[in-house]
């Protein structure tokens, strides 16, 4: 790893590499650093990941999940309070924040009025408030199958230097509303389920009722994909990244499928409806 220090700090790595290694994880082992000048010598962990494996066998996907969520349950099974930083609501806000940003205003070009963003703000209410009440554990930030890696012990684990301390249900959510892959309802239920089974046998702090958690991870998941919306359009306008928006569809259905199917969350709606009708302009008031 080659990551220079005025860019990017290698210590979270090396962290989190450690507390997951002795959580039992595959994840890369580090043989030797150079933390002054940004070098780390890791062992390698394969050359296919999850996404590409799907993308090529579909029917191979129960068993990739499984090994998946396995090495999910044993992650947060060693979770610590003041061990990682917080996911508070400071850093929920400002992920949330992406979406009005970058994507309402940057991408459709929209401008909220007062009214407008007092009704935004009921719902980023009503949905940070369901997401700070979950019980909280070691979260990847990213566990996805573009990070997971087809390796023995499978799966190998990367991109985890972002970790923090929060939602139970964060990292289910990343795992089956993925940002590059869509899977059906019937799919995600029937993972989430083998999930929250393996975590109750565990003694993780999910609901006793499934129920309460899928509502839970689809909540969490709403925050993820409007936090995604916002990043894909700065990735494509700030960054010059332009192909991060061909997969922003995927995340409007995710988004308006949650939002539909919950009352309180039913105030997003109409911005939703103002990406799907909107073609990207300047100037225009909402």
């Amino acid at each position: 790893m080659d990551a220079p220090p005025q860019h990017e700090d290698c210590r979270p790595f090396v962290k989190v590499a450690t507390l997951m290694s002795e959580a039992g994880l595959n994840v890369p082992r580090v043989l030797a650093q150079d933390l002054d000048r940004g070098f780390l010598l890791l062992t390698d962990l394969g050359s296919e990941t999850y996404l590409q494996v799907l993308e090529r066998e579909r029917s191979l996907a129960p068993g990739l999940f499984d090994a998946a969520t396995t090495a999910l349950v044993s992650w947060q099974a060693a979770s610590r309070a003041d061990v990682l930083p917080p996911y508070d609501e400071a850093l929920l806000r400002r992920e949330l924040g992406l979406f009005p940003e970058w994507y309402l205003g940057r991408h459709l070009g929209l401008e909220l009025s007062s009214d407008a963003r007092d009704r935004l703000e009921r719902f980023q209410s009503a949905l940070l408030g369901n997401i700070l009440g979950q019980q909280k554990v070691f979260v990847h930030r990213d566990f996805m199958p573009r990070n997971l890696m087809l390796s023995e012990p499978n799966p190998g684990i990367l991109d985890f230097q972002d970790a923090v301390y929060g939602p139970v249900s964060y990292d289910v959510a990343s795992l089956f509303r993925d940002a590059f892959i869509s899977w059906e309802e019937p799919e995600v239920l029937d993972g989430t389920i083998r999930y929250w089974e393996k975590a109750r046998r565990a003694g993780l702090p999910v609901p006793p009722d499934f129920g309460d958690f899928y509502r839970d991870v689809e909540w969490m998941g709403l925050q993820r994909h409007l936090k995604v919306l916002g990043i894909f359009a700065r990735l494509s306008y700030r960054d010059g990244k332009k192909g991060y928006l061909e997969d922003t569809p995927r995340f409007l259905r995710y988004a308006r499928s949650t939002a539909q199917r919950y009352r309180e969350l039913s105030g997003l709606l109409p911005f939703l409806d103002a990406a799907d009708e909107v073609a990207p302009v300047t100037g225009l008031t909402f």
